[in-house]
């Protein structure tokens, strides 16, 4: 049947309509995909011609710059410094022995350095590897005019490690080194930058306990490189973040003024402030220089540090642990005090020794003390009056107030290898040595030998608690990128005032009666006068044979069999500002060895710089006067090797 007219130019007009979306649409995905191919074919040419021409687009990661670290003052104690190195990336090395060899006829290479850039160019053929650090800016120009000859090799610019003062604050700060198989096994992931062939981090010290702040995080690159491996230029970056910069509460000066004090002895010193638990100085002796071990130490440097008895390597201060000897005895009276055993008007009978379970514990001093009271049983040290005290009081009493004191537990300081100390109680003998304690090891302990044993940081922490009445805790980082960190002062102690008054009394004593043990070694400038203790620890047993023959003197001894020399004061005594702690190894008597350096130290600290000599008894002033001057020169040598060092 034929159609209307009408109808015929109806669907016309709908055919019409269907082919104008039609076309329409064509004409859109045509216009979007022309657009595409465009964007593809000319404006993202260059970049895809260099992904399909041998893959010639690497992406690099950027080490971090790490945090540098200051002293209170802000003088650099670790800092960053250029260093132009060798660097090669395997993948674009034809023939690595070739090249090696190419590379070894213009730059000094070592046996040593070629089987270390191999054994890790092995393991990460992509990243460019070290081959030699610290080159010169001579040997960086002759490789880059070798440059065709030496494919897959490049000269780099890095940030290397530098400690400046030297051996001042080796055992502050630490040092850093190569990333070790033993470290990356801490991390359940380790971050991609610790994958860096040669890339530092902390191995000692603060800048091993604080590797997390000052390490960074690492940036990336997107570079073009020839078929020959050379880098021709960069491409686009992702800046990284820079570590965090510390600052210490450590005071440079009085750093060095402290390393340089203790001279040759195997000893340690820490110098507390009173107010803000802030370590203003804790150093031991002998110290190293960080910086051999950043650049590579050598096996005879390492095997002179290594097989050194005076152990310069340790970290004296919270590493070692020594039994306290008499510097414990506060510790003793504040837990007889606080359990109601003794006043201060009572008194025990010395003679010599007192005999417990039918065994002789002697005193120091064998022909006796006499009637004792508390004043003196402190300035005079006597041994028995605190055996007395140890068999009614009870060792659980004791141990407590040592931890109360900061004695017998870490004190969370961000140094290496800190130790726990012991503050001996009955489990704690029976888990460690399956015994039971007995009434002997009370009357050891009561003087600070047998089981106790405290780092010199503790012994420091004890002194400023009982100088404030306060928790004091010590403080190492004073500030991460200029925010304070939050201060040691502590809360009150739960200990009797009155009990206090009188333990600081006795300390008084110590140093200032004449009969006191530390009076040779006194302060008499007004406002400056200190209270402390003297401590002797013995590192042998003395046989009732040798008693009867008479004890042999320290000095007739060899070097490692003679008694540890210990001192712990605070000062100024009615207006504590500072806690000392001294620790001589092998040094004899506290009184002679430890307690002359614990004063000087004190004077310096509280005056800023070298006290002046009215600080001093008349009779000690001339030789103080050339020791001032001695310690002056001895800095300034310090001073000129750590700067030659850093050459």
């Amino acid at each position: 049947m034929r159609r209307s007219p009408r109808d015929t130019a109806l669907s016309a007009r709908k055919i019409s309509r269907r082919g104008l979306l039609l076309g329409g649409a064509q004409l859109a995905f045509m216009g979007v995909l022309g657009a595409r191919m465009q964007h593809l074919q000319v404006e993202e040419a260059d970049a895809f011609r260099l992904l399909a021409d041998e893959n010639r687009i690497n992406i690099r990661l950027i080490p971090p710059a790490r945090g540098q670290i200051f002293d209170r003052n802000g003088v650099v104690i670790a800092d960053n410094v250029p260093s132009y190195r060798i660097v090669m990336v395997r993948e674009d090395v034809p023939d690595v022995d070739m090249v090696l060899d190419r590379l070894a006829q213009i730059v000094h290479l070592s046996d040593d350095d070629r089987a270390k850039a191999v054994k890790a160019s092995r393991a990460t053929p992509l990243l460019p590897v070290t081959i030699v650090d610290r080159v010169t800016w001579q040997d960086v120009s002759r490789v880059e005019v070798n440059a065709p000859a030496l494919p897959g090799i490049s000269a780099e610019v890095g940030l290397s490690r530098i400690y400046p003062l030297g051996s001042e604050f080796a055992h502050v700060a630490g040092y850093v080194g190569p990333v070790s198989e033993r470290d990356l096994s801490r991390y359940e992931d380790p971050p991609p930058v610790l994958r860096i062939p040669r890339f530092q981090i902390g191995k000692v010290g603060v800048e091993a306990r604080q590797e997390s702040l000052l390490r960074g995080t690492a940036g990336s690159k997107r570079v073009e490189v020839n078929n020959t491996g050379r880098v021709m230029r960069e491409l686009g970056r992702t800046e990284g973040q820079a570590g965090s910069d510390l600052q210490l509460t450590v005071d440079h000066d009085l750093q060095a003024y402290v390393q340089a004090r203790l001279g040759d002895e195997s000893a340690s010193a820490v110098v507390v402030d009173c107010e803000t638990g802030d370590l203003l100085a804790i150093a031991s002796s002998p110290s190293y220089d960080p910086n051999l071990f950043v650049r590579g130490i050598s096996v005879a440097d390492y095997a002179g540090l290594r097989d050194n008895d005076h152990r310069p390597l340790a970290s004296k201060t919270v590493q070692d642990t020594y039994p306290p000897g008499s510097t414990f005895k506060m510790v003793t009276l504040l837990a007889a005090l606080d359990a109601g055993i003794v006043g201060p008007n009572d008194t025990f009978k010395c003679n010599g020794h007192l005999e417990v379970s039918g065994r002789k514990f002697h005193c120091w001093k064998g022909a006796g003390h006499g009637n004792v009271d508390l004043e003196k049983s402190m300035s005079e040290s006597c041994d028995v009056y605190y055996y007395e005290l140890a068999l009614q009081t009870g060792i659980e009493r004791i141990s407590a107030m040592a931890k109360k004191l900061g004695l017998g537990d870490k004190l969370g300081v961000p140094m290496s290898a800190e130790s726990t100390g012991v503050a001996p109680t009955r489990d704690w003998k029976r888990a460690r040595f399956g015994n039971d304690w007995v009434i002997g090891d009370s009357v050891n302990a009561s003087i600070g030998q047998g089981f106790v044993a405290t780092t010199p940081l503790q012994l420091a922490v004890m002194t400023a608690r009982i100088a404030t009445g306060r928790s004091v805790t010590p403080r190492l980082v004073k500030t991460v990128d200029g925010a304070e960190q939050p201060t040691g002062a502590g809360a009150p102690l739960d200990l009797n005032e009155n009990h206090l008054r009188m333990v600081r009394k006795s300390m008084y004593a110590v140093s200032n009666d004449r009969r006191g043990t530390a009076y040779g070694s006194r302060i008499i400038a007004d406002g400056m006068r200190m209270a402390g203790k003297t401590g002797t620890s013995q590192v042998r047993n003395i046989t009732p044979e040798e008693r009867r023959r008479g004890v042999i003197r320290n000095e007739d001894l060899p070097w490692e069999r003679r008694d540890h020399a210990l001192f712990v004061n605070y000062a100024p005594y009615d207006n504590p500002k500072i806690a000392v702690a001294i620790v001589v190894e092998h040094g004899g008597g506290g009184s002679k060895a430890a307690a002359p350096i614990g004063r000087d130290i004190t004077l310096q600290a509280l005056y800023g710089e070298d006290p002046p000599l009215d600080a001093y008894p008349t009779k000690d002033r001339e030789r103080i006067r050339v020791q001032q001057a001695e310690l002056k020169k001895l800095r300034r040598e310090l001073g000129a090797v750590a700067l030659g060092s850093r050459a």
